[in-house]
């Protein structure tokens, strides 16, 4: 389990923007605040901000041609088998393409991520996005 630097979201090879999503939708589902050690950071933050961040993977997804079930564009829906979080908002898309949506997600924590990707065999060119990577 783990969500990928933002930043790395376009360059992600297929399996792992896949992979993204179905973590996403976990998350938001029956996993939200599960411990896991490589997403415990989530549950310190809002709900909303998954939701965010889900939306860039849906956003990712959407440019790549795939079609992914509408109902997750609404930041209420959980799953199939949990009930709606209730009275929540999404910034627009727009807002969202140069925010940091989470704190962690920092140049050590990008490196950390593309080093996790060598380990897989996924050498991915990054340009290092000094100013939307918080220290």
């Amino acid at each position: 389990m783990r969500l990928w630097h933002q930043a790395l979201l376009p360059l992600l090879p297929r399996a792992q923007i896949l992979g993204q999503h179905r973590e996403c939708c976990a998350l938001r589902g029956k996993g939200w605040g599960k411990k896991h050690s490589t997403v415990n950071y989530v549950f310190t933050h809002s709900y909303k901000k998954l939701v965010d961040y889900h939306f860039l993977v849906l956003k990712e997804m959407e440019h790549r041609g795939y079609t992914p079930d509408p109902k997750w564009y609404s930041p209420e829906y959980r799953g199939k088998n949990i009930g709606p979080w209730p009275n929540l908002l999404i910034k627009e898309a727009s807002q969202l393409d140069n925010t940091t949506i989470f704190p962690e997600h920092n140049k050590d924590y990008l490196e950390e991520c593309i080093a996790n990707l060598r380990q897989k065999g996924i050498d991915l060119k990054v340009p290092f996005p000094g100013d939307s990577c918080s220290s």
